[in-house]
């Protein structure tokens, strides 16, 4: 038999010597091969070839008009979270005093835009603040900070729609939360710098100072309201100034309607009401609002099913080919530069045309799910959406009266490059994408416990936000108490966690693994038996609490060999020749090391 310590026994592809080299574990990441499964274009008759042809546009068309529902559910959800908090979300933003502390603004900057579900209505309130001089441009500037953050909201629900596959769900969620990554990296970098030396306050004062500016009430376009407006309007319509005036501190338009009932008041009364759907309903905003939400999250999720859907049947053969050569080629140096400043470009573009940064990227999403658009390029499109959407507040800064023009401007300069040195920080050099990698290790979380993405959202976007302003209200003494604590907490934790990783020699012994820690404080694994234990027999709860593994999260068979060794076996079929083989993935014991050897494409473990 001979010493066990000198046995080799198989990692992966079985427990023999020579097994095929095709059931090496494949790259999560790595985008889907789209095969043509149907008849060659060759071998097809005359009417089977028209059949094809139509077929194609009647998909082209039916994609169209799906995009189109798509577009008009996420106004519609726009619409529902102002009914429903649009007030709330002015009175927050009308709390001047508390607006002199940079953090509490910059939350209160995410809560408005998770309110309004639209970074260029917080946007402009926080324009149209500074214009009307309620708020200083020094202090607004945290709030627009906060406003980019609270824009990613919405493509991180669109993102919850593909949870039913993992690896879709997986690249969906990555890339809708490499948004969420970016400008938090950004804000944690240059709101202390910003409190500090006021760094964009003193680099747009000198823009604005270099030009004479002048007032064009007709600059604020826009684009798209331009063919969604005739639909949503059949629907509902709203008076955007209610939330504005609330916000300036205009106690009359505490008790109006956000519901938009007359399309032409005079002196003597409405003289045309105004028409829509949802017209005759006489019940409080919140209501409506939360009717109206349910309706758009019905027509968002079944417009997501069915154009995921049809992306899958179009993106086949020779589609797939071209749009693999071209959205997702690596070009040669010194092309392979310009390759992402051009997908800036185009994503500003996209944005400008649509005026909205959350349409944009939320049409991105799915697409990345399904595996059309690599995650390392829907970085710099959604890069160039946060310039795009800049554009809407430097329009509406345009529309201010001569007089307040200067400051206006100057808030919308910092909305502008805020973001801009965000890229400059992020994304010229690939080893500061941190982004990319922020938003893969939370992609993989997701796709193990797919509960996690709900509390990422909840907690990100809602929980996080509403303490940090709570503690606020306590005193400036209990925020600081609280805050610096959790803060150099979360640095150290971080520091040890790097350090783990690249040198670990340099950290004391009891800290070059958490494993000393009880499993709560290092492992999602018991949150996640509870939530399994709690939802994981509801219908509707299963594919977001599915059982988990160690491995892919199925239910898979586990047993121990004699070298103590711990294996989880599962079958798959991943040869050209379709046969099943049983793979072997070890993991570790706790009392067990060993080292790894590869022989002719197969991993051997050989104990220690």
């Amino acid at each position: 038999m001979g010493d066990p310590g000198s046995e080799k026994k198989a990692d992966i592809n079985g427990a023999a010597v020579g097994a095929s080299p095709c059931l090496e574990p494949q790259d999560p990441w790595a985008l889907p091969d789209l095969q043509d499964q149907g008849v060659k274009w060759s071998d097809l008759g005359s009417a089977q070839k028209v059949h094809r042809v139509l077929l194609g546009l009647a998909k082209a068309l039916a994609l169209l008009g799906l995009l189109y529902l798509f577009i008009c559910s996420l106004d519609f959800l726009s619409t529902a979270f102002r009914l429903v908090g649009g007030k709330t979300a002015g009175k927050v933003m009308s709390q001047n005093e508390v607006l002199k502390n940079p953090v509490v603004g910059l939350m209160i900057g995410v809560l408005s835009t998770v309110l309004v579900q639209s970074s260029s209505t917080s946007s402009s309130i926080i324009i149209t603040m500074v214009g009307a001089g309620l708020v200083e441009v020094r202090d607004a500037i945290p709030i627009i900070m906060g406003a980019n953050i609270g824009t990613s909201v919405t493509n991180t629900i669109v993102s919850l729609m593909q949870s039913s596959e993992r690896n879709e769900f997986r690249r969906a969620f990555a890339a809708a939360t490499v948004h969420d990554m970016f400008n938090w990296l950004t804000v944690i970098i240059l709101l202390p710098l910003e409190a500090a030396f006021g760094i964009l306050y003193h680099l747009t004062s000198a823009i604005v100072d270099s030009a004479k500016w002048t007032t064009n009430k007709h600059a604020n376009k826009d684009f798209l309201q331009v063919l969604t407006k005739p639909f949503t309007g059949l629907i509902i319509k709203l008076d955007k100034k209610v939330i504005q005036q609330i916000a300036i501190g205009d106690e009359s338009y505490y008790n109006h309607s956000l519901i938009k009932r007359c399309c032409n008041m005079t002196a003597d009364g409405c003289v045309k009401p105004c028409e829509f759907a949802l017209q005759s309903l006489q019940w409080q905003d919140s209501f409506i609002g939360l009717l109206l939400l349910g309706i758009s999250l019905l027509t968002l999720c079944t417009c997501l099913i069915l154009m995921v859907k049809l992306l899958h049947s179009m993106l086949r053969g020779r589609i797939a080919v071209i749009i693999k050569t071209t959205v997702n080629a690596e070009y040669r140096f010194p092309y392979s530069i310009l390759v992402g400043y051009v997908a800036i470009g185009i994503g500003c573009i996209m944005t400008i045309l649509v005026q909205s940064s959350s349409i944009f990227t939320s049409a991105l999403t799915p697409l990345a799910g399904i595996g059309v658009i690599s995650l390392e390029r829907i970085y710099p499109l959604t890069l160039g959406s946060n310039i795009g959407t800049t554009t809407t507040g430097i329009l509406a800064a345009l529309a201010a009266d001569a007089g307040q023009i200067r400051y206006t401007l100057q808030i919308a300069f910092c909305h502008l490059f805020f973001n801009l040195l965000g890229i400059l920080m992020f994304y010229p050099i690939p080893y500061t994408r941190l982004p990319i990698h922020l938003a893969k290790m939370l992609g993989n979380t997701t796709a193990k416990y797919r509960w996690f993405s709900i509390m990422y959202l909840i907690c990100m976007f809602i929980v996080f936000p509403a303490t940090v302003f709570g503690l606020s209200m306590a005193g400036m003494i209990v925020f600081m108490a609280v805050l610096i604590p959790v803060f150099v907490l979360l640095v150290a934790v971080v520091a040890i966690n790097v350090l783990q990783r690249k040198v670990p020699l340099f950290l004391p012994e009891c800290l070059r693994t958490w494993m000393w820690l009880p499993e709560w404080m290092r492992s999602l694994d018991p949150l996640d038996r509870i939530v399994n234990s709690c939802v994981g027999r509801v219908a509707c709860c299963q594919k977001l609490c599915p059982p988990q593994s160690a491995h892919n999260g199925a239910i898979l068979p586990i047993r121990e060999v004699s070298s103590q060794m711990n294996f989880v076996e599962s079958r798959r079929s991943s040869c050209p020749s379709g046969d099943s083989q049983t793979d072997l993935q070890a993991f570790e014991n706790s009392a067990f090391n060993w080292t790894k050897e590869k022989q002719n494409g197969v991993t051997f473990i050989t104990p220690l």
